[in-house]
């Protein structure tokens, strides 16, 4: 008899350099999430940075070396039709590139990897937005006891204009209450090199963040990008709050409350 099942939609997991070097749990999390709701996931291993710091600091032409790296890791799986989407745990370097890398090509004339630029950036989904929509998850299928309050990280809210979907995967957890968070779409401060060249001004603004997460209560604050979460993490942890960030993927994957110990072992005291 012939099998007329639908196939397997199949995602290649960008799984960005941050959680590659120090949150390989969030990207496993990811993984295991995808395959949970019915994506086929492929890791390709030769992947790297999204060139979104050099890109930030203005060395467009290290950007764009590294973007065409990436374009040609991820692009032929689209081209050929091996993948249906590509999907990354973080707003941020989905909106590198989707929005910057056809403005990288374009401003050198590259007529070739600008086309191949556009044609990636279509089919590049941030993690909610593509169990949500692409996927059709309406329940994330885990349990998160606790109070939760959510972060919309900048990119993902302002550039990918993305806030329904992580707030709906949320409010489907088994016991865990949502908190409103005040001033919830104020940037914590992070901005990658803006925390190094303004860090007055970073942790302030991150100080004040941490004020308005104590406000809500919460336990955990969740959010989307691991580069904002470190950011808040630091500054929790100096002024001594029992709170902790912690990445969606890990919420959603019912992983969360290993991973916070793991986070909070003697060694990062």
């Amino acid at each position: 008899m012939t099998d007329i099942s639908t196939p397997r939609p199949r995602a290649a997991l960008f799984v960005t350099c941050m959680v590659d070097t120090l949150y390989p749990g969030v990207g496993m999390a990811a993984a295991q999430l995808l395959q949970r709701h019915g994506a086929d996931v492929v890791f390709p291993d030769r992947q790297t940075c999204c060139g979104q710091p050099a890109f930030n600091a203005g060395y467009r032409n290290d950007a764009r070396a590294v973007a065409r790296h990436l374009i040609d890791v991820f692009w032929p799986l689209v081209d050929g039709g091996d993948v249906d989407a590509v999907v990354a745990p973080s707003g941020s370097c989905v909106a590198m590139v989707k929005r910057h890398y056809p403005i990288l090509f374009e401003a050198a004339h590259d007529i070739e990897y600008q086309r191949r630029a556009v044609q990636l950036g279509e089919v590049t989904y941030e993690l909610t937005q593509y169990l949500v929509d692409y996927l059709g998850v309406a329940d994330a299928g885990a349990r998160c006891p606790g109070r939760l309050a959510y972060h919309p990280c900048c990119h993902l809210l302002r550039e990918l204009h993305i806030d329904a979907q992580p707030r709906r995967l949320l409010s489907s957890l088994k016991d865990a209450e949502i908190a409103e968070l005040p001033n919830a779409d104020e940037c914590c401060g992070f901005g990658g090199l803006f925390a190094l060249k303004n860090a007055d001004i970073s942790t302030a603004m991150g100080r004040r963040k941490v004020r308005n997460v104590n406000h809500s209560g919460a336990d955990m604050v969740v959010l989307n990008d691991v580069s904002c979460m470190t950011h808040l993490n630091g500054i929790l942890r100096r002024e001594g709050h029992s709170c902790r960030a912690v990445h969606i993927a890990e919420v959603l994957n019912g992983t969360v409350e290993h991973a916070t110990a793991e986070r909070d072992s003697p060694d990062d005291r």
